[in-house]
């Protein structure tokens, strides 16, 4: 409710008529997100910052 009236500023009437999907679409639910770093992404941050060490 918080997102809808005070974030989005929809009037109670209009907030009440969104579908789920309506509302998720509209507090960004439905981006896509990336992967990650990945494998070498990964390699790269353990070689940067071995564990252990002095």
């Amino acid at each position: 409710m918080h997102a809808g009236l005070c974030l989005l500023r929809l009037p109670p009437r209009d907030f009440w008529a969104l579908t789920p999907v309506e509302f998720l679409a509209m507090t960004g639910g439905l981006k896509t997100r990336g992967l990650g770093i990945g494998k070498a992404g990964l390699e790269a941050l353990m070689q940067a910052f071995p564990d252990g060490g002095d």
